[in-house]
């Protein structure tokens, strides 16, 4: 037990290992808030489709020659998510299908462009850092940092100042629209933070594993409690303490950052599971 802690205290006696701790545990709480929202809105796998967007943008950047890929993959990833969140009722592609059709469309174009533009000799490498998460966790710099504590603090008030509202968007947005409630100004807001977090990470699970976040979290949580605060709260909770967990087994176990944390949610939505099973109903 002893050389475990002197393990993780050499570790995080560097700087990057602490940037990585605080990026990985905010990301989670962001997710995680988010999540909620997504689940009860049908689009669980939205972070699937823009993870797959930003991987086909990343692509096209590396084809180009972009020095900074951000500057395309970024706007590329929110003009995605306004448009998946902006699909109702009302069109021929619906939601799901919009989704599915975006991520495995986008995967395969950034898959073929990176196979007929190769930007280095072993492609099969970047392809896999990628898809299931990459050592780019290991080198954020400081703004790196602040700008994941800048969108956490967006994010936060958001859920605070905004909560009666986003919980009407949520559930039922033409009573939203008919008392007056500027429902597609909120779900911009929604879509645009979103793809600020898809994009952010990436660096961290991969964009095969970035659902994960999104999805566990708030499925956990709702076995338990059938409150949208309830929920909201818990996700959260949960989200931040299996990425904390994810991040320290994999420092001590060289297991990879991302696999480790998704599985981590896991075994904590299996335990909430039984748990509500027993129980056999849900707590306010």
């Amino acid at each position: 037990m002893l050389d475990l802690i002197s393990k993780l205290q050499l570790y995080f006696s560097y700087p990057f290992v602490r940037y990585a701790f605080i990026v990985g545990l905010l990301i989670a709480l962001c997710s995680s808030l988010l999540g909620v929202t997504l689940v009860l809105k049908r689009f669980s796998f939205i972070g699937d489709g823009l993870s797959h967007v930003a991987f086909g943008a990343m692509a096209v950047a590396s084809v180009v020659g972009l020095t900074n890929n951000m500057l395309l993959v970024l706007p590329v990833t929110i003009l995605s998510a306004v448009l998946l969140l902006r699909t109702g009722q009302n069109t021929k592609i619906k939601g799901d299908a919009a989704v599915a059709m975006i991520s495995v469309g986008t995967l395969a174009i950034g898959y073929m462009l990176m196979n007929l533009f190769p930007s280095s000799s072993n492609i099969s490498a970047d392809v896999c850092s990628t898809l299931f998460g990459s050592t780019l966790i290991l080198t954020l710099k400081p703004l790196d940092v602040w700008l994941c504590i800048g969108m956490s603090i967006v994010v936060l008030l958001m859920f605070v100042l905004f909560y009666n509202k986003i919980f009407s968007v949520t559930f039922d947005e033409s009573f939203s629209k008919a008392t007056g409630i500027n429902s597609d100004g909120y779900n911009l807001l929604i879509a645009i933070i979103t793809a600020l977090i898809i994009v952010l990470a990436m660096n961290l699970v991969g964009s095969l594993l970035i659902s994960a976040l999104i999805i566990f979290p708030a499925l956990s949580a709702m076995r338990l409690f059938k409150s949208f605060r309830g929920v909201i709260i818990c996700s959260a909770i949960i989200s931040v303490v299996c990425a904390a967990t994810g991040i320290i087994i994999s420092i001590l176990a060289s297991t990879p950052v991302g696999s480790t944390i998704v599985s981590a949610d896991i075994v904590v939505f299996l335990v909430f599971w039984i748990i509500s099973a027993f129980t056999g109903r849900t707590k306010k």
